[in-house]
């Protein structure tokens, strides 16, 4: 069956950086477009990054521009997003997600991971 495993979530200061993975199974990975979204408490999910399959096309949301990059390992089945210059507005639960395109639908979800920036 499908499963994404989200990883490298914590606590961090401001100003600080994590590098998120997240381990895909059960589904030809090099063909799927990857997602990164996040939720933080009392608000609705949004888009942070995505990637197509080959990686050569990224999108990021406008907030996120210049801090995060998202990557993908085909070889691994894996996609990253590393995260620099974290701010207490990135704290989030963080999911990545899979699809056919770059938007939505997206297929399938991981269960996240949560990121905590606070001093």
């Amino acid at each position: 069956q499908v499963q994404l495993v989200e990883s490298g979530g914590g606590l961090v200061q401001p100003g600080g950086s994590l590098r998120l993975s997240c381990a895909a199974s059960g589904f030809t990975f090099s063909t799927y477009a990857m997602s990164w979204h996040r939720q933080a408490p009392g608000k609705e999910r949004e888009l942070v990054a995505a990637i197509t399959s080959s990686g050569g096309s990224t999108n990021y949301a406008d907030s996120e521009k210049g801090r995060f990059t998202i990557s993908r390992d085909n070889a691994k089945n894996t996609v990253y997003l590393q995260m620099n210059s974290l701010k207490p507005e990135d704290t989030a639960v963080y999911y990545c997600s899979c699809g056919k395109e770059l938007g939505p639908p997206y297929d399938y979800w991981g269960q996240g991971t949560q990121v905590t920036v606070s001093s």
